[in-house]
């Protein structure tokens, strides 16, 4: 039961018996892939045919495809333009095109969650906080206008979207990837711009992602992503998204595995509010955090646990897999890729991107 509160990694490409039965007896409500365990269209189809296999419920797939830089499948498919350039090009049309091509490449790979789109307002475009490419304007109308696009024509296409990173990445003058950023900025500050994206478009989201990001004059002890104040008080009581899932980034990121450690980490996230802590690449320590969330008060687990199955509920199945339908979407993609210009190179040293 307590397993149900994880999403985690996958080694490789493909899964061994030894990997299998370690996640039959977590129990984890999925997985995320990244670029490790992609090589190519049908053997990733098998590996998340063989995810889904493990287990009696529908366990969630799920992927960072945004488009641009953080694009899993670059090695095995075009890539379809980034946020910054699609908002450049601002043709929603196009927009609406790069959400529905991505949700059906997703599909047919077997994926049914996506960690997009990006709703941060990126308000240090000079520096190296790990946004750069990723985010749909520079003011909150335009990342509601083409967010909102891209995130409608996906989920028309029969997946499940979520939105990044609460309240707001796009703050943050460092990368959370390494040290935790602090963004001295109050609540109402957040409510004026940051959080206009979230309120004009959570009837339209499934989840929200929140950000390893310190907002200590909201909390002035855990970071967004592990604060009570922030999600069950601002997300889910103020804002209203208190049926919904919501979620973790990764909790291996330096901005938290340096200051909490594998189980008092995933503790704080479930008791914050969050449905699901995830751990993406120290996988083996699933079984120290599975120990540590069975202490957890059943209260707290099983409203969770009832989020969860809400979401579950409306997953959807992968699209049937034929080499034709994958070619014919890669073609779509190329033909879009070419409509639109790419910006000039930017130097974004995050590993976001190399994952």
């Amino acid at each position: 039961m307590h397993g149900q509160l994880l999403i985690l990694g996958v080694a490789g490409p493909s899964l061994s018996a030894e990997e299998a039965a370690f996640y039959q007896r977590i129990q984890p409500s999925g997985f995320i892939l990244f670029s490790r365990n992609i090589v190519d269209a049908q053997q990733t189809r098998k590996l998340t045919d063989d995810l889904r296999g493990l287990f009696s419920y529908d366990a969630i797939i799920a992927i960072d495809q945004e488009g641009g830089r953080v694009t899993r499948t670059k090695d095995i498919a075009p890539i379809c333009p980034s946020a910054l350039d699609l908002a450049a090009k601002n043709t929603p049309h196009l927009i609406a095109e790069a959400g529905a091509l991505t949700a059906d490449l997703l599909r047919l790979l077997g994926c049914n969650l996506n960690f997009a789109p990006v709703l941060d307002i990126d308000h240090f475009p000079g520096l190296q906080n790990a946004l750069r490419e990723r985010c749909w304007g520079v003011e909150s109308q335009s990342i509601i206008n083409n967010a909102g696009m891209w995130n409608r024509w996906f989920r028309k296409r029969s997946m499940r979207s979520c939105a990044k990173h609460f309240p707001s990445c796009g703050l943050a003058t460092s990368d959370p990837h390494h040290d935790l950023p602090v963004a001295q900025v109050s609540k109402e500050e957040l409510l004026r711009n940051d959080i206009l994206p979230y309120t004009a478009l959570i009837p339209e989201l499934d989840a929200i992602m929140t950000s390893h990001v310190r907002f200590p004059l909201l909390d002035d002890v855990h970071p967004a992503s592990l604060s009570p104040k922030i999600i069950n008080g601002f997300l889910r009581g103020q804002l209203g998204f208190d049926k919904h899932l919501v979620l973790t980034d990764d909790l291996d990121m330096g901005a938290i595995g340096k200051a909490y450690g594998r189980g008092p980490d995933v503790v704080q996230a479930i008791t914050a509010g969050n449905d699901l802590a995830m751990i993406c690449h120290e996988i083996s320590s699933a079984d120290v955090a599975l120990k540590a969330l069975q202490t957890l008060p059943i209260a707290i687990v099983d409203d969770a646990l009832a989020r969860i199955e809400a979401f579950r509920k409306k997953l959807f199945a992968p699209l049937k897999w034929s080499q034709e339908s994958w070619q014919k979407t890669c073609v779509e993609i190329a033909k879009l890729r070419a409509e639109v210009p790419s910006a000039a190179e930017i130097k974004a040293n995050s590993p976001v991107a190399d994952y």
